[in-house]
């Protein structure tokens, strides 16, 4: 069974990378984003799949439907495990990138988890209101996770205080959350609002947590990843 503590990879090369993933003696979920992927490209996704780890390919694709269905379809070339979308695309171009994925998909595998963002965790209340012109954070992260769901995706990135608010707003009992702002109880919050432990995230309901700095900026990263994981499963809460 793979892990659900996925560990982002916020490093700016793949010497970084590979420095890193070597001090584990097993194999990880890890996420790719965008200062990685565009720096080392597709290379960088077979290298961490040759060694073993899964991959939550975190691009964030938001962009016209045709765009995005063509974009899924290269992407479903490199058999990750998970990959996104922004909400805010809209019903269209979330059934788009369906579409590309399973077109690109390969004869016999099993196509990614495709999930949409609906707030990114360092968006506030106040932006919101104010920078984007809605009523609410709530209401956002509602319509967004009913849009989501009504376009058949798997599931959304979502802060984990805001687990319980997408579970209400979908019908589905398989509808998964991936919640990064995850902190252990003593580190830095950083550039993001929304953010808990652990083990809160996993009592608030998450199905995945994606852990960064608390992990990759620690002192001892494997220790760092071996007590998150105790927490997330419940071994210490």
């Amino acid at each position: 069974m793979s892990s659900q503590v996925v560990i982002a990879l916020d490093f700016s090369s793949k010497e970084e990378v590979m420095n890193f993933v070597k001090k584990f003696q097993k194999s990880l979920y890890v996420k790719v984003g965008m200062e990685l992927f565009y720096k080392e490209g597709p290379a960088i996704i077979k290298e961490l799949k040759e060694l073993g780890h899964q991959i939550f390919l975190d691009l964030k694709l938001h962009d016209i439907p045709n765009t995005v269905k063509h974009a899924m379809k290269n992407i479903a070339s490199l058999e990750v495990d998970m990959v996104n979308v922004h909400a805010v695309g809209g019903t269209k171009m979330m059934k788009a990138a369906l579409e590309g994925l399973e077109e690109g998909t390969p004869a016999g595998k099993k196509r990614p988890l495709l999930i949409a963002v609906t707030q990114l965790t360092s968006t506030s209340e106040e932006q919101v209101i104010h920078e984007q012109g809605l009523t609410s954070l709530k209401d956002s992260i509602k319509l967004y996770a009913a849009i989501t769901e009504e376009s058949g995706l798997d599931g959304v990135v979502c802060s984990p205080l805001d687990v319980e608010l997408v579970q209400a707003a979908v019908e589905g009992d398989n509808f998964i959350t991936v919640t990064p702002g995850i902190r252990l109880a003593d580190n830095s919050v950083d550039d993001q609002v929304r953010v808990t432990t652990p083990a809160k995230a996993r009592q608030l309901g998450s199905s995945y947590i994606v852990v960064g700095r608390s992990i990759t900026k620690s002192e001892n990263p494997v220790e760092a990843y071996e007590e998150i994981l105790a927490q997330w499963e419940g071994v210490i809460i």
